[in-house]
């Protein structure tokens, strides 16, 4: 039986979400949608928190982060799911295909652990305010971004170390939208025993950690808003952490059904758990921050009037 590898530069082709061409034809105009709303939400989200001097806290220094994660996220799914969708080349190369999952995760990895930066965050605007300017510092806050993204690198590089290894003997069809590890560990005449647990426990421990920093931090809030006696000052803290509640709830919700499953019942399954979380998930977040947040809606009139006068001056 033939085998191939990286090194003979075969192709895979993507079985795409559907055949149907009015199908197709919808998903492709949602798609296309959702994801000008996501590059013109995160690339806003991040010019009002440049533009507005009092959006410059360790708050909104995370969430510029989390804008250009979403937006690098969705653009490394979402244009070639398109193009599959509006022509009938469903094809990608081999290199193509592991740069996709070499983004992909670094993206996700990284986003796992910036949010447990947020979290921490907020433990410290709310059980320690008079500090926060002192404990967040600009240098610790840029230590903590760093290693999000440093953690991300390891775990795709690794992830990428073990899937190179592999042998293709099978069909070079992947039976998704985009090159995901399943789906490519299940065309492989390797054994891929060791591969999947390695894999597994990376993404498991990337999981469980982040995770355990999230929850320990909220359970600290918990504490400290309990020991508040008004109502209103109980709403106000709560307030401060609703968004980046409602943001860990979709993420990690859509990524743990999505990933934490037997590569066998994943394949050609719940691919509307992973349109959620590879295409609209991204568009979700600066819609979550701007809305719920009156410092964002403030933020962007002061910086429509700023340009106002310049111009009228």
């Amino acid at each position: 039986m033939k085998t191939w590898n990286y090194t003979n530069q075969h192709e895979f082709i993507l079985m795409g979400l559907t055949d149907v061409r009015e199908i197709k034809l919808f998903l492709s105009v949602l798609f296309l949608l959702i994801y000008l709303v996501t590059v013109l939400g995160n690339i806003g989200m991040i010019l009002i928190i440049h533009l507005d001097v009092q959006l410059h806290t360790a708050m909104y220094f995370f969430l510029t982060h989390l804008s250009f994660l979403d937006l690098s996220y969705s653009t490394v799914i979402t244009p070639k799911t398109l193009q599959n969708l509006l022509t009938s080349t469903k094809n990608i190369s081999y290199m193509g295909c592991f740069t996709q999952i070499y983004f992909f995760v670094l993206l996700a990895v990284t986003e796992c652990f910036l949010l447990s930066s947020m979290a921490y965050d907020r433990y410290v605007a709310i059980s320690n305010p008079l500090h926060y300017s002192v404990v967040m510092s600009s240098k610790f806050c840029s230590v903590l971004v760093t290693v999000s993204y440093v953690l991300g690198a390891v775990d795709s590089t690794v992830n990428m170390l073990c899937m190179s290894t592999l042998d293709f003997c099978k069909s070079n069809v992947i039976q998704d939208f985009f090159c995901d590890a399943a789906p490519l560990i299940a065309l492989s005449c390797s054994n891929t025993h060791d591969i999947e647990l390695i894999i597994f426990v990376f993404a498991g421990s990337t999981l469980l950690l982040s995770l355990i920093a999230i929850s320990a931090s909220y359970m600290s809030i918990l504490s400290t808003v309990l020991k508040i006696n008004s109502t209103s000052g109980k709403r106000k803290a709560f307030s401060t952490c609703a968004s980046h509640i409602v943001a860990v709830i979709i993420y990690y919700g859509t990524l743990i059904f999505t990933h934490l499953k037997s590569n066998k019942s994943s394949l050609g399954k719940d691919q509307l758990a992973s349109v959620f979380y590879t295409i609209v998930t991204p568009m979700l977040n600066p819609l979550i921050y701007s809305l719920r947040n009156s410092e964002v809606k403030y933020a962007v009139i002061r910086v429509i009037k700023k340009r106002v006068s310049t111009l009228d001056s």
